[in-house]
């Protein structure tokens, strides 16, 4: 393949994780100064933090439609806009439902780019490479993340009372650059030969992918696609696709019973609960987003070599120490250093093997047809469980306390690794074709 081109295609389109991941983030240093700003109760604080993950959850369910019908490139392009909207809206908003709005509308961008961006990678890819290049896409995610908690922290540093506003607002410029670099960006072949469009675009987007064999690959994409003029449209929701449905739930939703978002969201009152003060609870978020970005890069390169699965198993062995350690720590106070140590740590396990392998796994095990779909089932249940978790914590924190909650993080991750011991399959070096033919009903 001409790898230059087709990496330079996949990392701009991983660039929608890094929006993703920093409008994720974002909010964690700004969340405190909003409660006071707009004098917000516990449960509208709650609310006003899991609105974009409400936003989200919606974005995550309709984004197959506009991926299905405009194509994976146009749908791309609407989420940059909303990106840039929702970055100048919630900088400038002085009223408080004006905040949500625009907070709201970003989630909707998280939420379609969590759909189309890993589908469009993962249909540009070569076999043995796409485990690494959809796997940009969550480095992106996490890169966004650790600029955000540094963009935060030297933001808050600086002091005053509109600080949150320049944190939130900054965001605005990567969404110009997505926007702007999307340009250079080839729909995906598999979507046109999927719709009957521009198939002399198609082949020649197949020719660059895999220059030797891209007659080939168009044979078997339309013998597993069944491309046939009248042909029915196929529907996910059919005893054939039950395997991936079931992987996709019950992957998204152990992703986030882990705790990331948790953690993600609310990193500064965690380690405030655990008894730090409020400047080194801001610095020790740039650590986790530091730790996060350095194993999700190791990640990366074990993806394609070891498999899916096996990262799952490690990571989730050491998600399970890490959580207990955590809620032991809550449970006889002695909190501070030993917990941000332990969260540390929790995130490199998690960083090494559900963040780097979710947004790939689910991409994957879809067949051609369906697979927008397919990846909006996924994301649909990470988005909504996240925004479950994220409204819900402020008032468990403050009612049940940091042990229960880590705790109950720790039994999930036991549940995770029997999922991943008796369910989960391999699916490195496997064409998307192959891996259809393993996991449909036929």
């Amino acid at each position: 393949m001409n790898s230059n081109i087709v990496f330079f295609w996949a990392f701009v389109v991983a660039l929608g994780g890094f929006l993703f991941g920093f409008d994720t983030a974002v909010i964690s240093g700004a969340e405190q100064d909003i409660q006071q700003y707009w004098h917000l109760s516990e449960m509208q604080h709650g609310f006003t933090v899991s609105i974009a993950l409400i936003g989200t959850v919606l974005g995550a369910l309709g984004g197959s439609i506009p991926s299905d019908k405009l194509g994976r490139r146009a749908t791309l392009l609407l989420v940059a806009i909303v990106y840039l909207v929702s970055a100048v809206g919630t900088a400038m908003a002085t009223n408080w439902y004006l905040f949500l709005l625009c907070r709201f509308v970003g989630g909707l961008g998280v939420g379609a780019s969590s759909v189309t961006a890993p589908v469009y990678i993962s249909e540009v890819s070569p076999a043995q490479y796409r485990g690494r290049m959809v796997a940009l896409f969550q480095f992106n995610v996490v890169f966004g993340i650790l600029v955000s908690y540094l963009s935060n922290y030297l933001i808050g540093g600086q002091g005053g009372e509109n600080a949150w506003r320049l944190m939130l607002g900054i965001q605005a410029f990567p969404a110009a650059l997505f926007l702007l670099l999307l340009r250079w960006v080839p729909e995906s072949p598999r979507w046109l030969l999927l719709q009957g469009k521009e198939e002399a675009a198609a082949v020649k987007t197949l020719q660059i992918i895999n220059p030797a064999g891209y007659e080939q690959d168009m044979v078997t994409i339309r013998q597993s696609q069944q491309v046939v003029a009248g042909a029915p449209k196929e529907k996910l929701f059919s005893g054939k696709y039950r395997t991936p449905i079931m992987l996709a739930v019950l992957f998204a939703m152990f992703n986030q019973v882990s705790g990331i978002n948790a953690i993600i969201y609310y990193a500064p009152r965690i380690f405030e609960m655990s008894g730090l003060g409020a400047g080194s609870s801001l610095l020790s978020t740039v650590g986790i987003g530091i730790v996060n970005f350095i194993f999700t890069l190791t990640a990366i390169r074990f993806i394609d070599r070891i498999g899916r699965r096996q990262l799952m198993l490690i990571g989730t062995v050491g998600l399970i120490a890490t959580l207990g350690l955590v809620a032991i720590s809550f449970y006889r106070h002695t909190g501070g250093i030993a917990v941000v140590s332990y969260l540390l740590i929790y995130i490199a396990f998690f960083a090494f093997s559900q963040g780097a392998v979710i947004w790939v796994f689910i991409s994957e095990i879809f067949p051609n047809q369906v697979r927008a779909k397919g990846q909006t089932i996924g994301s649909f249940t990470h988005w909504i469980m996240a925004a479950v978790i994220a409204f819900t914590f402020p008032y468990l924190a403050s009612h049940i306390g940091g042990g229960h909650i880590f705790l109950f993080f720790c039994l999930m991750m036991v549940l995770q690794l029997l999922f991943v011991w008796k369910w989960m399959p391999e699916t490195k070096g496997q064409t998307l074709e192959q891996i259809e033919v393993s996991m449909v009903v036929h």
